[in-house]
């Protein structure tokens, strides 16, 4: 399993857990907690500021031992609405391509494949991922506009 957090600017945080683990919402605070860590050394003065968070509904993230924390690091939320993953900047833009750069290829075993991973998604440049954040907005505005609908009646 791996997880990964960015910005606009770049990749801030790629995790991968060993197979077989199972994500609960202990093992995601532990992920966010990393993640503080990684803001505060790649992004100097930003948790001074608020931080803005979107991910998805999932048990774990929705858990309230992580609400609790998050609340604790006094960082805000966006709503996502279930079932949405065109407002999943990971889903409809990170992970298309990242699946398009392993078309093809084969690994000697998952260190190789993770090292490979890590290896793309640090060479990603600024301009990948403002282009996802960007195309986050008018998704998220026609959410919005729907009166928090989905899908438009």
């Amino acid at each position: 399993m791996c997880t990964v957090f960015w910005d606009r600017k770049d990749v801030l945080l790629v995790e991968v857990l060993p197979q077989g683990t199972k994500i609960n919402s202990s093992v995601y605070c532990e992920t966010l907690k990393k993640l503080r860590c990684a803001i505060q050394n790649q992004r100097r003065g930003m948790l001074s500021a608020t931080i803005l968070s979107l991910h998805d509904n999932a048990r774990p993230h929705s858990a309230v031992q992580t609400q609790d924390l998050i609340t604790s690091f006094k960082w805000e939320q966006m709503d996502h609405p279930p079932y949405s993953p065109d407002l999943a900047p990971s889903d409809y833009h990170l992970f298309l391509h990242l699946k398009k750069f392993q078309g093809g290829k084969q690994f000697d075993d998952d260190d190789d494949l993770k090292d490979a991973v890590q290896k793309w998604l640090t060479s990603q440049a600024a301009a990948f991922c403002e282009e996802s954040i960007q195309t986050l907005v008018p998704r998220y505005d026609m959410y919005l506009n729907n009166g928090g609908e989905y899908v438009e009646k």
